[in-house]
């Protein structure tokens, strides 16, 4: 057979090759969630309103932390136990109420000083009080005021100078401010001295009943004799008879004479 075949499909010579289709466009890249959270918190946007509300957070939790710290500076106490706190509260009081006490005197000393007519009139009288003051500690001058008197009775010749020391030394812890004893006025450096039932006192024999002469504040003197073990107690062991009573005036007049020192001199000379 003598037909034209084109077995391999190939085209006649000289006709248009067809052209092939155009590749389809890629699709668009899918953006994730993590893309757009990030898109949507970066850059900030900030409205007037939650900036303002931001600076406001950041002031209250600021105070609150100097708040906290403020109050962790107090927790010392806190854990102590509650008679020491009661303790240091009356401390505290104590303190204030002599300091105040001492504030009021020196302003009244400022005032009459101020409003003196005559100052040197005003501090010649400050400074015969303060000389009184000191001769009645020295026992150069005589003293009155409120106080008690103390009675021991010896029947049995036991009390012993050191029985009769204890008692002074009581009472000057309990606030005395003048005391004799059978006439001898004691000082700062009264001696007891000599057996039971034969007692001297700076030196003089003195002999029972003895009797002390005691000007302090009467509430703060006897209870001080009749602690559990003390002075009255410690008496009565030895069958001598104690009798304390309170008065509103007693009367220190033994004295002592003025001595001047061979050495000491007031440093202001």
């Amino acid at each position: 057979m003598n037909h034209d075949e084109n077995p391999r499909n190939e085209q006649p010579e000289g006709a248009a090759s067809p052209v092939p289709d155009a590749p389809a466009p890629p699709p668009a890249a899918e953006v994730s969630g993590r893309q757009r959270l990030k898109a949507g918190l970066w850059p900030p946007r900030l409205s007037r309103a939650q900036l303002i509300v931001a600076v406001l957070l950041f002031g209250l939790g600021l105070g609150l932390a100097i708040q906290v710290r403020s109050t962790s500076d107090d927790s010392a106490l806190r854990g102590a136990r509650q008679e020491d706190l009661v303790r240091i509260l009356d401390e505290v009081d104590d303190r204030t109420q002599r300091l105040e006490d001492e504030k009021q005197r020196l302003d009244d000393q400022r005032t009459e000083l101020e409003n003196s007519s005559d100052q040197a009139e005003e501090a010649r009288k400050q400074t015969l009080e303060k000389e009184r003051q000191l001769g009645i500690l020295a026992g150069t001058v005589a003293a009155q005021g409120p106080g008690i008197t103390l009675t021991i009775t010896d029947p049995s010749g036991a009390v012993a100078p050191d029985m009769l020391l204890d008692a002074i030394q009581e009472l000057r812890a309990a606030g005395a401010e003048a005391i004799q004893v059978n006439g001898v006025r004691v000082v700062a450096n009264t001696y007891f001295s000599g057996d039971a039932g034969s007692v001297e006192v700076d030196g003089k024999k003195i002999e029972a009943p003895y009797e002390f002469t005691v000007i302090g504040k009467p509430q703060d003197l006897e209870p001080a004799l009749n602690i559990p073990g003390g002075v009255v107690q410690t008496l009565e062991k030895e069958q001598a008879t104690v009798l304390v009573e309170r008065s509103d005036d007693i009367v220190v007049d033994a004295l002592r004479p003025a001595q001047r020192p061979d050495y000491a001199r007031s440093s202001s000379l």
